[in-house]
């Protein structure tokens, strides 16, 4: 890996470099970096990883909304067919050769340049209603929508969804899920909380320290978050009638 951060930082293209050992310490820095709002537009991963491997983070990956580019830096080739499915930008065989990781970012730069631009509301195409979400309860399958969630809590690389009706744990990160719904009226409000934004009854700021209120539950407020929550909560409030 350090020969790899080494030819990365000597490229003018590459900006910010974050490493992880593994694959679930790559998928909670892409969380915080979310959180923080600042989306990481490209992740270098190996394939075969302690825990997490290369190929399961990659689709996790391709679930998000704006999904980071994924380049496959391994020394198996065997895995090729499945970064095409996955839609990976490129798939480098190691040992590195400079010019070929050179070819890869001018891949990954081009394939970014689209990936930054957002949507300026002057006629884009409405974001599809998330599909809803499978939870088992007792041995049967029921899927949960959106519109009945009030809030998600991050368990590690699990997400458990809380309802009027009780609590139900999914196998997906949060910052995957804050992706899939971030068109369905949803919020980070923290890195641990997801919450949904017509759900939320009171806003409480108390010695610096702020909350809201969620199906009786009191959630913290991240101090990054307070201003785009409050703001978001004004518009909606000026919408109703």
């Amino acid at each position: 890996m350090d020969d790899l951060v080494h030819l990365l930082r000597a490229d003018p293209r590459i900006g910010e470099i974050h490493t992880a050992r593994d694959g679930a310490a790559a998928l909670r820095k892409l969380d915080r970096a979310l959180a923080d709002g600042r989306p990481i537009a490209a992740v270098f991963l190996d394939i075969r990883m302690p825990g997490l491997d290369g190929t399961v983070l990659g689709r996790v990956l391709a679930q998000f909304a704006r999904a980071p580019q994924i380049v496959y830096v391994t020394a198996y080739e065997g895995h090729a067919v499945d970064a095409f499915e996955i839609k990976a930008t490129d798939y480098i065989l190691k040992p590195v050769r400079p010019e070929r990781l050179n070819e890869a970012i001018r891949r990954v730069t081009e394939s970014t340049e689209d990936w930054m631009v957002e949507d300026d509301g002057t006629g884009s195409p409405a974001p599809s209603e998330p599909e809803p979400m499978p939870v088992e309860l007792g041995g049967v399958t029921r899927f949960v929508t959106p519109a009945e969630v009030l809030y998600v809590e991050a368990q590690g690389d699990y997400a458990r969804l809380h309802t009027s009706g009780g609590s139900h744990l999914v196998r997906i990160p949060l910052a995957a899920l804050s992706e899939r719904w971030s068109g369905a009226g949803f919020v980070r409000v923290h890195r641990s909380h997801l919450v949904a934004l017509s759900a939320i009854k009171e806003l409480r700021l108390d010695s610096g320290r702020c909350t809201v209120m969620v199906g009786g539950a009191e959630l913290p407020v991240s101090r990054r978050h307070v201003r785009e929550l409050r703001d978001l909560l004004v518009r909606r409030a000026r919408r109703s009638p």
